[in-house]
């Protein structure tokens, strides 16, 4: 029996798309001839996931990992909506998040995370050759406090730690955790309607602050250079009070319309001490991906051999 290295592994992957162990799997069965176990892996399927991988996936699920004072957050896509419904992607979203949890966000330190015998990497091409559809992992976060819990929120759930759209909200405090994590929850379900853009205006982006001072002073063309000056400064504070997290008021009827900020000071007396909102992540499935728009008349025609008009 031929001797498999690592390298001829390597090669036959990156020839085929094939997983790890399937690899091993078809250079063993071939005594490490590279062109037989290409065929081989053809005859059993398995070499199709490199040519779904310039496929555009931007379906798929929000997975979530929450556990203890730490939790993950994850996007993986696929081409199709009908594939989040399938038990195999929503149990390889799952192990995704979990993998996310223990290893952090850097997205290629989770694809080489150990997954059974093989990768997370391995996992999710063994996935793109079993369903039949390109999947990519696209984007992860992880959230801790030292203390105190981390709210979620999964909307368009399709099972636990699944939807469509996911936040995370990081609350700092030594006091009662099932009121920390009630908290959390009604925060992040109004992270998920109102989609904020930072936590508060010090977490602006620099480019959107000098964008937003730009429009208020190309409106104010003319005026003295210190009236535009109060006048930006008065516009930016409009701006945090609809899109800062800590300044916009809560979507929640029970915060009485006061500020996201307001209703964490508010809730300190239930939780039994101080609360800080330290952090949120939202995640929207397929945002920023440019999605294909296809003709299925023309599909169908093309692949029966006729003309479309």
């Amino acid at each position: 029996m031929a001797n498999i290295t690592a390298a001829m592994v390597k090669d036959l992957r990156e020839k085929t798309g094939a997983g790890m162990m399937d690899c091993k799997a078809a250079l063993a069965e071939t005594n490490g001839d590279i062109e037989a176990a290409i065929d081989w892996l053809r005859k059993k399927g398995l070499s199709k996931a490199a040519k779904k991988s310039g496929r555009v996936a931007a379906e798929g699920l929000i997975g979530v990992w929450n556990e203890g004072v730490k939790a993950a957050i994850v996007e993986v896509n696929s081409e199709t909506d009908f594939v989040a419904r399938n038990d195999h992607f929503q149990g390889l979203v799952k192990m995704i998040a979990h993998a996310a949890w223990k290893t952090g966000d850097d997205v290629e330190a989770i694809k080489a995370a150990k997954a059974g015998e093989g990768t997370i990497a391995d996992a999710i091409s063994s996935a793109i050759a079993t369903i039949g559809e390109n999947m990519t992992l696209r984007r992860a976060a992880v959230l801790s406090v030292a203390q105190g819990a981390i709210g979620v929120y999964l909307h368009n759930a399709v099972g636990e730690g699944l939807g469509k759209i996911g936040v995370l909200v990081a609350l700092e405090s030594t006091g009662d955790k099932v009121e920390l994590a009630a908290l959390g929850r009604l925060i992040a379900m109004h992270v998920a309607a109102t989609n904020p853009v930072a936590l508060d205006l010090a977490a602006v982006p620099a480019d959107v602050i000098a964008r937003e001072k730009a429009i208020l002073a190309e409106k104010n063309a003319g005026k003295p250079a210190h009236v535009i000056e109060k006048i930006a400064e008065s516009g930016l504070k409009s701006f945090a009070k609809e899109n800062c997290l800590l300044e916009q008021v809560s979507i929640h009827a029970e915060h009485g319309g006061k500020s996201i900020a307001q209703a964490v000071k508010d809730s300190e007396g239930k939780v039994g001490a101080p609360v800080t909102l330290k952090a949120f992540v939202r995640y929207a499935l397929g945002e920023g991906i440019e999605k294909e728009e296809s003709d299925f008349a023309a599909e169908v025609a093309a692949q029966a051999g006729v003309k479309k008009d």
